[in-house]
């Protein structure tokens, strides 16, 4: 019972922390989840006795990122299991199995996507969300960030006539909410049609391509939409997440850097001894994320990016690395 009450402190302080009123510490929270999660999670722990590292850091920085492909072999679980509300899950349609991440309340998660969303100067709506519903896709993180943010009559199915038709009825600016490979899909809808969305739009991607080959750098994918809505660069973002995770980082732009909320951070590293890289050098991305309450603190991706400041410049996919699930998941949808 004792523990129980540490878990539910733990949130209620994670709550208050990353919500309206951001009461709380980085330096002093991260290593208070650490922590926690070292005391729940036997995965974690053992992790963290291979690392040399214990239940006590004296910084978040010493905080042990686990492999994001762990979420795929172990249970990182920092509460019962039968306390289970909601678990989301990457695609493991190529037969390399999927991720899993458990969660025991959705309000910290829910509340980390509309303060994260905020924080990064986003527009309120309305929305148009080019992706499956929570209803049809119940196990996508994606989805069901992208319902945080908008109401279930924001949703359309992709590429029909529908979907043109709510474009081309706007009266008001709008923010279209989507996966790369559906804007590439809306794109070719149009074929020879241009739409040019009333002043005040914005278009927000989540990446993906889903390994389809169909891989299409965002300054011509922006270009794209620049020329077939009317928007401008600056009209257009990119946001990166993982279903690992439960807080996002947004880029503005074809070339824009990616920032995170105050409960998260991003650290380019050295591949090999994990430490952070030199101003302007390339690394693997190791994010910090405070809203993870439930699972783990830090995850080491398998994303590559270049340390520009407290912000990255995201290059890509290690080459060797699997399809994401996330994005792809939602892929799948448009392309099924």
């Amino acid at each position: 019972m004792a523990g129980m009450s540490a878990v539910l402190l733990c949130e209620a302080e994670v709550q208050q922390w990353i919500g309206p009123a951001a009461a709380g510490d980085f330096e002093v929270i991260l290593p208070r989840l650490h922590a926690r999660h070292y005391a729940r999670n036997a995965p974690y722990r053992a992790f963290c006795q291979t690392s040399g590292v214990g239940e006590s850091v004296t910084s978040w920085r010493r905080i042990p990122c686990l492999p994001q492909a762990a979420f795929k072999h172990a249970d990182l679980r920092s509460f019962p299991p039968e306390e289970t509300v909601k678990t989301f899950r990457t695609s493991g349609t190529t037969g390399e199995g999927f991720g899993q991440h458990h969660f025991r309340t959705l309000e910290v998660y829910e509340t980390a996507v509309r303060e994260g969303w905020r924080h990064a100067g986003l527009p309120s709506g309305p929305f148009l969300v080019i992706a499956p519903h929570p209803v049809e896709a119940p196990h996508s993180s994606l989805s069901h960030m992208l319902a945080t943010l908008a109401a279930k009559e924001d949703f359309i199915a992709p590429g029909g006539v529908l979907e043109l038709n709510r474009l081309r009825d706007l009266s008001g600016p709008v923010c279209l909410l989507g996966t790369a490979l559906g804007f590439l899909h809306l794109v070719e809808a149009l074929g020879s049609e241009r739409i040019v969305l009333p002043a005040g739009s914005t278009a927000m991607e989540t990446g993906g391509y889903k390994g389809s080959g169909r891989v299409i750098a965002r300054p011509e994918l922006y270009a794209m939409l620049g020329e077939k809505l009317g928007l401008a660069p600056g009209e257009m973002i990119n946001e990166y997440g993982m279903t690992e995770l439960s807080s996002q980082f947004y880029a503005r732009g074809p070339h824009g850097l990616h920032h995170g909320p105050p409960w998260a951070r991003a650290v380019v590293a050295d591949p090999v001894t994990l430490a952070e890289v030199a101003e302007g050098e390339t690394g693997i991305l190791l994010i910090y994320d405070g809203a993870n309450v439930g699972s783990v603190v830090g995850i080491r991706t398998q994303d590559l990016a270049v340390k520009r400041g407290s912000a990255f410049e995201l290059l890509g996919r290690d080459p060797s690395a699997l399809p994401r699930g996330c994005s792809r998941a939602a892929d799948e949808w448009l392309t099924s």
